[in-house]
C-alpha cells in the first residue's frame, strides 16, 4: 500500500486527500457568531499557526508575524477598535497578523540574512541585494500587507481542515489597534485580524460564480 508520503514523493495526490481539502474548503466560512463557551485547544492553533509560518512569501522573506489574543479583558478594549465586531470577543482566539515595515528596509541586516539562505555557497550577495533594493524602493508596506493575506488564507483553511471555524476582519482602525496592543507602528502595519473559534451560527449557503465565468484559457 501506498503511504501518504510516497503520493506527496511522486507529486501526486490521493483521491482521498483531495476530496478532505475540498470538503475543508467548504467547510470554512467567515463565521460572524461563535460559541464563547468552546475553547480552541493549544495544539490546535499551534497547528493554524505553523500554516501561516509555513506560506510561501516573495524572495522568502516571511514578512508576517502573529500576535494571538486570548485575554478576554484586552479583547473586549479592542473590540471598539475593530468597528464593534462581536467575533472579536466569542472567538476562542484572535489572531492579529502584522506585517513588516523597517525590518524590510534594504538598508537593514534582515533582508540581507533572509535572501542569503535562497543562495548557494560563494553566490554574490551583493547583486541579488542591488537587486532587492531595487524592489523595496516601491510601495513595500502595501506589498509586505498583501504577502500577510496569503499566509492568512492558509491558516484559514488549514482550521477548517482541522474542524476550527475563522473569520477574516479587515474592519479595524489601524491606529487605534496598534495603541492598545502596544504595537510600534514604525516596525509594523496590522495586515488582517482572524477571529479563530467554533461556530456559534448556522452556516449559511456559499455563494460562488462558476468557473465558467472566472476562467479564460489561451
Amino acid at each position: 500500500m501506498q503511504t501518504q508520503t510516497t503520493f506527496l514523493a511522486a507529486g501526486k495526490i490521493s483521491q482521498p486527500m483531495r476530496e478532505e481539502f475540498a470538503r475543508a474548503l467548504n467547510f470554512r466560512f467567515a463565521c460572524k457568531r461563535f460559541d464563547p463557551a468552546k475553547p480552541v485547544a493549544d495544539a490546535d492553533l499551534t497547528y493554524i499557526l505553523e500554516a501561516g509560518r509555513l506560506s510561501p512569501s516573495s524572495l522568502g522573506l516571511e514578512p508576517w508575524r502573529f500576535l494571538v489574543l486570548r485575554d478576554e479583558a484586552l479583547r473586549r478594549r479592542l473590540r471598539p477598535s475593530c468597528w464593534n465586531q462581536n467575533q472579536i470577543t466569542t472567538a476562542g482566539a484572535v489572531v492579529v497578523i502584522l506585517a513588516l515595515k523597517a525590518l524590510l528596509a534594504p538598508e537593514s541586516d534582515y533582508p540581507r540574512k533572509m535572501l542569503a539562505r535562497l543562495l548557494p555557497p560563494g553566490a554574490d550577495l551583493g547583486e541579488t541585494m542591488k537587486l532587492y533594493g531595487g524592489i523595496a524602493q516601491g510601495h513595500r508596506v502595501a506589498w509586505s500587507v498583501a504577502q500577510c493575506h496569503i499566509a492568512a488564507a492558509n491558516m484559514m483553511t488549514a482550521a477548517a481542515v482541522i474542524g476550527v471555524d475563522t473569520c477574516p476582519i479587515g474592519g479595524f482602525e489601524p491606529e487605534a489597534v496598534a495603541e492598545i496592543l502596544g504595537i510600534d507602528r514604525e516596525k509594523y502595519a496590522v495586515a488582517l485580524i482572524v477571529a479563530v473559534g467554533y461556530r456559534g451560527q448556522t452556516q449559511p449557503p456559499k455563494h460562488r460564480l462558476p468557473l465558467s465565468e472566472l476562467v479564460t484559457y489561451r
